[in-house]
């Protein structure tokens, strides 16, 4: 049995805007994606893998987004979210260059996020 970590008002009010702030930022680049920008048409030429990649990265994206909104699948969006950022400064630093400051910060909000929604035993929760 899990249940949520005690949080102050203060501290729940934070995380879900760094929630919505997320949710809007990772929506945009996904719809993006997936409209074929010229501009994301030409990154994901230059990564490599073809344009599927492209719609498989939006729906991700897209699909994350919609999960940080929901309250029971909050920790699985930021996690799935982090995962994606951390593969997108591989493929800053490996593949295609740029600066990969952008994708860096977003992937430690959502591991702020995963981590402060993360599901606890519920004898962790009652001790802490």
């Amino acid at each position: 049995m899990t249940s949520p970590l005690p949080t102050s008002p203060t501290q729940r009010r934070i995380v879900w805007g760094v929630r919505i702030l997320l949710a809007l930022a990772f929506a945009a680049a996904g719809v993006s994606k997936l409209a074929g920008v010229p501009q994301m048409v030409q990154v994901f030429d230059a990564i490599g893998f073809g344009q599927w990649f492209r719609y498989v990265t939006g729906l991700v994206e897209v699909g994350g987004a919609v999960l940080l909104l929901v309250p029971a699948t909050g920790f699985f969006g930021g996690l799935l979210l982090a995962a994606t950022m951390v593969c997108a400064v591989a493929t800053h630093l490996v593949l295609i260059g740029g600066n990969p400051a952008p994708a860096v910060v977003l992937a430690l909000l959502s591991a702020f996020v995963a981590w402060r929604l993360r599901p606890v035993p519920s004898s962790a929760a009652a001790t802490a």
